[in-house]
């Protein structure tokens, strides 16, 4: 058997270390592992290449992906697929595994079906957002990149008496931004899942500042597309100064937390022994209330995402 793999979508951290475990553990089990570089574009440009411990010599504090990611929207052809297959085909690969998200799964789901293909599918995004998973490498640190920013934040806020409204990524699941709300003890988070009683936070809020609150800090989740409304709700509901920071592309980047790094070679060695048995291929690794799972990619699709309740729950205004 020789695998391959690939990263698809959006980078993530963690991404690194899952591409170390995957040559060390296949060279382990006798294997002649293969690189795909810059996803499916490279899969359907034969940018396909063996894998040595070279390839992965310190690479485990890195962030983003040695081998590059991509969208591929020539991979929705066919004819863009079969020159894929043909590609690992000619070089005997037989199997694949895919560091992505949902639309990555989607893709691997169709061109198994089409083709002599096995994969395993890994949840990799920040956005957390993949069904019947309540983890994707990743998210710890983005959560981090997060919290780091935000504590610099509150000192300015803090000094000059304002508002900060926070934009945090993640699509249109909030759990990047309520997590961190929590953990950073934020006064206001907007998410999508969520409606916010903005008429019990200014009560609350206002009091609050009578009493000697110097300053407010808002997460706002960008699938909500509510920044800007929310920077003049706190200037004309509070009488606070305000002013907004997009965090954006640097909760993509950073080096892998040391859950991330543990997370990933946990779900590598997991998939590999799958392809490596036969059993429970062409499916997607999820990780839920501290067990692992094998889910065939209908059951993903199927489903939704749900953040958990311990989250939601710890959401208010009195920071």
């Amino acid at each position: 058997m020789s695998i391959a793999i690939l990263c698809s979508g959006g980078d993530a951290p963690g991404m690194n270390p899952a591409i170390k475990r995957f040559v060390d553990y296949a060279y382990l089990k006798g294997d002649k592992p293969y690189f795909i570089y810059d996803g499916l574009e490279g899969l359907i440009d034969a940018q396909i290449k063996p894998a040595t411990h070279k390839d992965v010599s310190g690479i485990m504090h890195k962030g983003g992906s040695i081998i590059g990611t991509s969208r591929s929207k020539r991979f929705f052809q066919k004819s863009y697929r079969e020159k894929a297959y043909e590609n690992l085909k000619s070089r005997g690969i037989d199997s694949l595994l895919v560091l992505g998200g949902d639309g990555s799964f989607r893709a691997m789901d169709v061109f198994s079906k089409e083709f002599d293909i096995s994969f395993i599918g890994i949840p990799t995004t920040i956005d957390n957002d993949i069904a019947l998973n309540d983890y994707c490498l990743g998210v710890d640190t983005a959560l981090n990149v997060i919290r780091d920013a935000t504590d610099k934040i509150r000192d300015t806020a803090s000094t000059f008496r304002r508002g900060f409204v926070i934009e945090i990524m993640g699509r249109e699941c909030g759990y990047l931004c309520a997590a961190s709300a929590v953990a950073c003890g934020a006064e206001l988070c907007i998410i999508p899942e969520v409606d916010t009683d903005l008429s019990l936070a200014e009560r609350i809020l206002l009091e609050q500042i009578k009493n000697g609150r110097k300053y407010v800090l808002c997460f706002v989740a960008e699938g909500t597309a509510k920044t800007d409304y929310m920077v003049e709700w706190i200037e004309k509901k509070l009488n606070l100064e305000t002013r907004k920071s997009v965090l954006g592309y640097i909760q993509r980047g950073g080096n892998p937390t040391v859950y991330d790094r543990l997370m990933a070679f946990e779900y590598v060695v997991r998939a590999l022994n799958s392809l490596y048995s036969g059993k429970n291929i062409n499916s997607v690794i999820t990780y839920r209330n501290g067990e692992f799972f094998y889910h065939n990619i209908g059951e993903i699709v199927s489903s939704s995402y749900e953040i958990s309740h311990r989250i939601t729950d710890m959401l208010n205004y009195i920071g």
